[in-house]
């Protein structure tokens, strides 16, 4: 019997491509999968260069900087396969090395219990000892609302202070006490004391706590290695993908989607397979979505952030990946070491390069700061750290990175459900991806919506996009929408209208 596809949709033909909307790894994938089953396929991507939040940023000195750190590890076994596949002896082994800077020290992360003594120190381990004996003899009678209750309930005040607090307000833009207890249980699951301690000590076998891997993959010339690869893939199998070609209109007739503008072309798509942020597609269809379905757009929010690259002279600062940057007087949230990632991002071995990663909203003080500033804000921060002197930092490069982290606040996942209800009456569109979806995931997780969006489409399976897990095959079991602010806040992009409107 035919399936609703094969029954309701057009073939792939050469006059009706497959159009994927966006180059990052969800949309590549999805146009590699379907160029090596010999399918028409067109992908447009807006940018001068494929990737996404994944690409390799390089600098005129032929310097690379990986954009928020993208380690290449998988339970997913078929998107492992697909990325060595794709690499070949391109893909390193690279050892998993990043610490937390605290109070001035710098300590193991997967935490070591001899590294942990010694540098927190006998005053400060008994001092976090007596508040984890408090905290769990307290804990039954005590309140559970937000970030900061939950942690120091299991894990005692002191550690909370100590690991916890700063990093999180850093990332999140909040106070702790703004973050909501269930997403801390959410984000923090499987990590308790006795796990962590148990890690310190006697290690982290088999990789069992997944935040705690030992080693990883890695293109020899960074993450934007992987797509540029696969760009070329997809056209010797026949497949095209444009750059600088961005989507300025979705034209729809009844329930599916007849025409595409991109990049000055219009196409006529038998199928659209869109990584665009759900918040783009709507306002990008005409005629105009219903009012509700746009005010839902209109209200999808997302985390930004920043990268300040130093070239510095001499040797490496630290030999970690990164480092966290648990430490309020400075604003830094991490520091990467791109060497430490593969030694070819590095051109010239008398320098030192890292990338200080900021976390801000577009349009805040941080966002629009011009870069010279921010160059000296992370020469200032580096040395306030301790990692350098100004004088060692030969010059910097700064890369602003839009829409980074899709936000889940209290009312994202209402506005997400409106939304979806609209999509799943267009027949000849999927949205797969971490802004596709706006969720919160990996570019393993990315990579896998796509997956199972071409097997939809090839082999008329049913896979319900919105429930792929790159821990398993789907959720196995209920969860609760992430949403990690109590009171979201304000920020810039609230005022901005969805894609295609008129301000």
């Amino acid at each position: 019997m035919p399936t609703r596809l094969e029954r309701t949709l057009p073939h792939i033909t050469p006059e009706r491509p497959a159009l994927v909307l966006g180059g990052g790894p969800a949309g590549l994938t999805a146009g590699y999968l379907l160029a090596k089953q010999g399918k028409p396929v067109v992908v447009v991507e807006a940018e001068t260069q494929v990737g996404g939040l994944a690409k390799t940023v390089v600098d005129p000195e032929g310097y690379r900087f990986d954009l928020g750190g993208h380690r290449f590890f998988t339970k997913a076994t078929e998107v492992d396969a697909l990325w060595h596949e794709v690499m070949g002896d391109e893909f390193l082994k690279r050892p998993r090395m990043s610490r937390i800077y605290w109070n001035g020290k710098f300590l193991d992360y997967p935490l070591n219990g001899t590294d942990v003594i010694k540098k927190l120190g006998p005053v400060e381990l008994i001092r976090a000892g007596l508040s984890y004996l408090w905290a769990a003899a307290t804990k039954r009678n005590a309140p559970e609302d937000n970030l900061e209750q939950w942690v120091s309930n299991r894990f005692g005040k002191r550690l909370y202070q100590l690991f916890f607090k700063s990093y999180n307000e850093k990332v999140w833009g909040v106070p702790t006490t703004e973050i909501r207890a269930e997403w801390a249980a959410q984000r923090i699951k499987g990590l308790s004391f006795f796990s962590a301690a148990k890690a310190a000590f006697f290690g982290n076998r088999g990789n069992k706590i997944k935040s705690l891997i030992s080693e990883f993959n890695y293109p020899r010339y960074g993450p934007g290695q992987m797509w540029d690869t696969m760009t070329a893939r997809i056209r010797e199998l026949g497949g095209e993908v444009r750059t600088q070609a961005p989507v300025t209109a979705i034209r729809m007739e009844g329930d599916r989607i007849l025409e595409v503008d991109a990049g000055g072309v219009t196409y006529a798509p038998s199928h659209v397979i869109s990584s665009l942020p759900l918040r783009a597609t709507v306002g990008l269809t005409r005629p105009p979505a219903d009012a509700p379905i746009l005010e839902a757009a209109r209200g999808l929010r997302y985390r930004d952030f920043l990268t300040v690259a130093l070239v510095l002279d001499g040797e490496d600062l630290f030999p970690d990946n990164w480092i966290y940057i648990h430490e309020p007087g400075v604003k830094v949230g991490r520091i990467q070491n791109y060497r430490s990632w593969s030694p070819w991002m590095v051109p010239d071995p008398s320098t030192a390069c890292v990338g200080l990663e900021y976390f801000c909203f577009a349009g805040d003080e941080l966002w629009t700061m011009d870069d010279d500033r921010l160059v000296a804000l992370a020469t200032e921060e580096l040395a306030a750290i301790g990692l350098a002197t100004p004088d060692k930092v030969k010059r910097g490069y700064v890369v602003r990175v839009p829409m980074a982290y899709p936000m889940y606040d209290t009312e994202y996942a209402g506005r997400v459900a409106v939304i979806r209800d609209w999509l799943e009456g267009i027949e000849n569109l999927v949205q797969v991806g971490r802004n596709g979806l706006h969720r919160y995931n990996n570019s393993d997780h990315s990579m896998l919506t796509a997956m199972r969006a071409v097997d939809n489409l090839l082999r008329g399976t049913s896979h319900d996009i919105w429930a792929v897990n790159a821990e398993s095959a789907y959720h196995e079991e209920h969860q609760e929408p992430e949403q990690p602010y109590v009171n979201a806040p304000t920020t810039p992009s609230m005022t901005e209208p969805v894609a295609g409107e008129t301000a």
